[in-house]
């Protein structure tokens, strides 16, 4: 089920979401910032944040941890990659995997995980992980780009397609750089109806909502059709509940 105040997006957001993305590289704060906003906003449609724990684990250099905290959250980042958290990360951030996170049980009242899933190679560690810092009836939000997605081999998609290696060669040839993804290294095969069974059979959470985050309609259908959902989804969003003990 769907939060009450939850609707399918609009074509306009997905159209603005893919423009941004195209000028990530020439502009990668308005990216990330507007990418911020959007899924803060996927997360208030079941409940506001102000005044609750938001745990942004894999958040990079914080556009996500700045705008829980804009909205009246106590927003902490927790990001393993030193490289990754750019010349101001926010205040108070902390160094930490997302396998071991340095938080008693039931810490958070929202675990927030946007497209960290796809590296790690351990994927049901991880989210038990998310799960033991989420308070009861608190809220999970992971988001990934499963391997079959058009974006699965990141900077050198599509043509993961036809085998990794292959892509990653090509990637070498064109640009003259390595690319920053290596398969089996920091970039693993992630697929949604195994993450989803996974989930579904979970004591610990129940699956609130299972869908694609950036497609502008129907975005629980597309998750639900086996095959479809591994092209078409393009990036799994999944609102887990976090259940008593």
């Amino acid at each position: 089920m769907t939060a009450a105040g939850f609707r399918d997006p609009s074509p306009r957001r997905s159209l603005t979401l893919f423009r941004a993305f195209l000028r990530e590289q020439r502009d990668p704060e308005a990216c990330y910032a507007l990418l911020a906003r959007d899924a803060a906003d996927q997360v208030e449609a079941y409940g506001k944040v102000a005044g609750k724990v938001v745990v942004d684990v894999g958040g990079g250099s914080g556009h996500f941890t700045r705008e829980f905290r804009a909205r009246g959250a106590t927003g902490i980042l927790f990001e393993p990659d030193t490289g990754e958290l750019g010349p101001r990360p926010p205040a108070a951030t902390v160094v930490a995997d997302g396998y071991l996170l340095p938080l008693a049980d039931g810490s958070a009242d929202v675990t927030f995980s946007s497209n960290v899933l796809e590296h790690v190679a351990d994927r049901d560690t991880f989210l038990s992980e998310l799960v033991r810092v989420t308070r009861p009836g608190g809220l999970i939000y992971v988001s990934f780009t499963n391997w079959f997605s058009p974006w699965g081999g990141h900077e050198w998609a599509p043509w993961h397609y036809l085998g990794a290696e292959r892509a990653q060669a090509r990637y070498r040839r064109r640009t003259g750089k390595a690319p920053k993804h290596t398969l089996g290294e920091n970039l693993f095969a992630h697929h949604i109806g195994p993450t989803l069974r996974h989930v579904r059979a979970r004591d610990d959470v129940s699956v609130v909502s299972a869908r694609s985050r950036y497609w502008p309609f129907l975005t629980e259908a597309v998750a639900r059709v086996p095959g479809v959902r591994e092209f078409a989804t393009w990036n799994l969003l999944l609102i887990l509940r976090r259940c008593p003990p």
